[in-house]
């Protein structure tokens, strides 16, 4: 659907694939902060957790970002534009 000259489903689409990469990375993230505790790298380990929680929190606001786009477009859909 587009409005007020935004194409809202590819823009959601796109938001998609931001998460589908953060996700990614915060796989990632969390493997190599398993392998560092494995291997005793403890405040390795730790900082790598704390780069998966930080992740988290990205994807997190992804959503946040999606649901805004949600309302805005709800309220763009009330605006009468009249050229003058």
């Amino acid at each position: 659907m587009c409005t007020n000259g935004v194409n809202t489903g590819q823009f959601e689409e796109m938001m998609d694939m931001i998460d589908d990469h953060v996700k990614l990375e915060r796989r990632w993230a969390h493997t190599l902060a398993h392998k560092a505790g494995d291997a005793g790298f403890a405040t390795t380990s730790e900082k790598l957790h704390a780069v998966q929680a930080l992740l988290d929190d990205v994807r997190a606001a992804i959503d946040d970002a999606k649901e805004a786009l949600e309302e805005d477009a709800e309220n763009a859909k009330n605006v009468t534009v009249s050229l003058v």
